[in-house]
C-alpha cells in the first residue's frame, strides 16, 4: 500500500514526513534513516537497531568467523589497544 503526500524542504534541510506515513510505519522523533540520491530522486530508508535476538546471532556469528580465521581474543585486545593508541 502506498501513500503519496508532498512536503516540503525547511531552510535548515529538514523534510516533513507526513503523519499518516509516520503513523502507518511507527515513526516517531529520533528515528534514523539511510538516504540515497541519484539524479533527481532521494529515497530514505527506515533504519533501526538490531533485537537482542538478532544481535547475539550477529555476535555468534563473528565468533565462528574469528575462530575460523584462526583469531585468539589477545588478537582483539592488541587491535583495539592499537586502534586506541592511534587516536
Amino acid at each position: 500500500m502506498t501513500n503519496l503526500s508532498t512536503t516540503k524542504m525547511s531552510s535548515k534541510g529538514q523534510v516533513v514526513i507526513p503523519e499518516e506515513i509516520r503513523k502507518r510505519l511507527g515513526l516517531e522523533a529520533g528515528a534514523q534513516f539511510v538516504v540515497v540520491a541519484e539524479n533527481d530522486t532521494v529515497i530514505m530508508k527506515a533504519i533501526s537497531p538490531p533485537s537482542m535476538d538478532e544481535f547475539d546471532a550477529l555476535v555468534a556469528e563473528a565468533r565462528k568467523q574469528a575462530k575460523k580465521a584462526g583469531l585468539k581474543k589477545a588478537d582483539i585486545d592488541a587491535i583495539i589497544s592499537d586502534v586506541h593508541s592511534k587516536k
